[in-house]
C-alpha cells in the first residue's frame, strides 16, 4: 500500500506526487543501515501510536490545556467545556489510561491535573509548531 493511498491522497496532483520521489534509484546503504539500527520496534511504535491517539480529539486537547492552567474537578471541566460530567469522565478515563493526567481525592471531590512536566512540554511543543 502506498503512503499516498489514504484519504488525503486525493488532494495531491500527479506533479506533487512526482516531486516527492527521486528521479532515479539511489539507495544510500550506509545511511539506511544506520537509521534502521535505531528504528522503533513494533511494540514501541504501537505504544507511541496509542499515546498520540490521546491528542487526536478536540475535547481531550481542551481538557489538557485547561489542566495546564489549573487542577480541576469533573464539575469544573464540564462547566468550562459546556459538556456533561459523563462525557468529561469518559475523556478523563482515556487521558488517565494514557498516563497524561493524574487525579487526587479531596473528600468527595476528585481533582485532575497533568501527570508531569513532560505533558506540558508536549503541549507546548505542539503549540509552538502550529504557530510557526
Amino acid at each position: 500500500m502506498s503512503e499516498y493511498s489514504d484519504k488525503a491522497s486525493t488532494e495531491f496532483t500527479n506533479e506533487e506526487l512526482e516531486a516527492e520521489c527521486c528521479d532515479y534509484l539511489c539507495v544510500h546503504e550506509d545511511v539506511v543501515k544506520q537509521v534502521k539500527e535505531n528504528l522503533l520496534n513494533e511494540e514501541a511504535a504501537s505504544e507511541m501510536t496509542d499515546f498520540f491517539k490521546a491528542f487526536a480529539d478536540v475535547t481531550r486537547i481542551k481538557i489538557l490545556r485547561a489542566l495546564w492552567e489549573h487542577e480541576l474537578c469533573v464539575c469544573d471541566i464540564a462547566k468550562l467545556l459546556n459538556m456533561t460530567q459523563s462525557a468529561i469522565s469518559h475523556q478523563l478515563r482515556f487521558l488517565k489510561q494514557s498516563k497524561l493526567i493524574k487525579n487526587r481525592r479531596d473528600g468527595k471531590t476528585v481533582f485532575y491535573s497533568l501527570d508531569d512536566e513532560h505533558v506540558q512540554l508536549i503541549i507546548n511543543c505542539a503549540f509552538e509548531h502550529i504557530n510557526e
